[in-house]
């Protein structure tokens, strides 16, 4: 067991280390498993991106200033924050988990130099929040060339625009994340004359849509937790139960498996709801006979899952069930079946939409004689999310990229197939109205085919049901 009086005489930084951590931050690594080399490759990466951009639009100098800025906490109310999420881009190139800094990449003709900006020393304000990176110490810690206090932030950037005379600024204008850089940003372009700069967010999430190794492993293990927890959770469900209590359920598992948070508000959607997609009241009673529709994900340092999985809360399905179930379930594996580096996401998606039509004709509940373009509006109306998006730090991950590109070795995604059966709609008979279901999966894309990385949640029609039974005669 570690001995808590180790502590004694070491250096505590804003947010885990080795020496104040050991059991999740080994030497070299600045967030679990990623090293300063990591972090500072994605660096290079960058830099390297934005010279290939600058050469191929031919922009005004060789010289560019990029401004990653970090998160601010926000509050619900006086003085009582929010939970804080770190800006994904600024995590991504830096590891920083503490709000309110901002990483500054200057790149001249043959050099760049990073330097990391850290909140200003408040010892009043250390005593309420914990302790903070310094800037003497962050430079070390973090492996870049250099670390001041935000505070300066301005004369640096001024100073560094005063000496090139001619440069590019890269900054996300459009969608800030932080007010004081923002401020300082917009007086500099208004100082300058200056009123367009190119933003880093694309360039970036090129490089952060392929995973490494590391990553990999921490999605995994992002998986492994999640699917455990929805095992749990649907052997824990039963007739009455309302939805907000499965939905404690599965944050309680995530959490005591070692998640710091749940990737987002799950969709715990008993009957008809289930057909609301992104249904988050999770609020009312799941009666006996509903199908239980549960989209969720957990997050493991800094890295997302996304599963859905439904289940009849009674513990069997109806055979209208079983009928919709098996086809979301056959679509769901040829899909997942058709990822390599060839496919798009489009793709998949058109694939999703003829495959479930020409089921639903197979079993009789949609005209044989109508045409694909028919089919494919019909099932369209009955499944309208995509069948895949990105996933990674962010649950829809790397989102300025389009799901036109084909997919390449270190892409993960999620594959998603559903069918939504309103109550309300008069296209299908009335006893399959009110069913609503999706299977989803996370997949890596590798160079021998997918690897399924929510293996560990069951699927199968019968392990559901197997599941679902479980411990029903301990309530009944």
């Amino acid at each position: 067991m570690y001995n808590q009086t180790k502590l004694i005489g070491i250096k505590t930084l804003g947010q885990p280390t080795n020496d104040t951590h050991p059991h999740i931050i080994k030497k070299g690594e600045v967030t679990p498993l990623i090293t300063k080399i990591e972090y500072g490759n994605r660096r290079c990466n960058l830099v390297d991106a934005i010279r290939n951009y600058s050469f191929k639009n031919n922009l005004k100098s060789n010289n560019h200033l990029i401004i990653i800025p970090a998160a601010s906490t926000q509050y619900m109310s006086a003085k009582i924050p929010y939970f804080f999420r770190q800006n994904t881009e600024f995590l991504y190139l830096t590891g920083c988990l503490e709000p309110d800094c901002c990483a500054v990449l200057t790149i001249t003709d043959q050099h760049f130099f990073t330097t990391l900006f850290t909140r200003n020393k408040d010892d009043n304000a250390e005593i309420w929040d914990g302790p903070r990176t310094h800037a003497e110490d962050a430079a070390d810690f973090f492996g870049v060339n250099q670390s001041l206090p935000i505070g300066g932030l301005e004369n640096f950037i001024s100073s560094f625009r005063n000496s090139m005379g001619h440069m590019n600024l890269w900054y996300d204008y459009l969608t800030p994340v932080q007010h004081y850089v923002h401020s300082i940003v917009e007086k500099i372009m208004s100082e300058t004359g200056n009123k367009n700069c190119e933003n880093p967010k694309l360039l970036i999430q090129q490089l952060r849509i392929y995973k490494s190794p590391a990553e990999i492993a921490l999605m995994q293990k992002s998986c492994d937790i999640a699917g455990e927890a929805f095992i749990e959770t649907i052997k824990h469900s039963t007739p009455g139960m309302v939805e907000s209590q499965l939905n404690a359920k599965f944050d309680y598992e995530c959490k005591l498996m070692g998640a710091e948070n749940l990737a987002y508000p799950p969709i715990i959607a008993g009957g008809n709801r289930a057909c609301i997609i992104h249904y988050i009241n999770n609020n009312q009673i799941v009666k006996n006979g509903d199908l239980v529709l549960m989209d969720a994900g957990c997050e493991y340092h800094g890295y997302c899952s996304d599963i859905s999985r439904t289940w009849p809360i009674s513990g069997k399905f109806t055979p209208e069930q079983r009928n919709i179930y098996k086809i979301v379930y056959d679509v769901n594996l040829e899909l997942i079946e058709l990822c390599n580096k060839f496919t798009t996401l489009d793709y998949l998606f058109e694939t999703m939409l003829y495959s479930v039509g020409k089921k639903l004709q197979h079993i009789g509940l949609l005209p044989k004689q109508e045409s694909t373009f028919y089919l494919m509006q019909v099932t369209n109306q009955l499944c309208p999310h995509h069948s895949s998006h990105y996933l990674g730090m962010d649950v829809h991950d790397t989102p300025t990229l389009k799901r036109n590109i084909e997919m390449k070795p270190g892409m993960i995604i999620t594959i998603e197939p559903g069918i939504y059966i309103n109550e309300n709609n008069m296209l299908l008979p009335a006893n399959y109205r009110g069913i609503g279901i999706r299977i989803e999966d996370d997949v890596l894309i590798t160079e021998n085919g997918p690897v399924l990385l929510s293996y560990k949640c069951p699927k199968h029609i019968d392990d559901i049901e197997r599941l679902a039974s479980e411990n029903k005669q301990l309530h009944w």
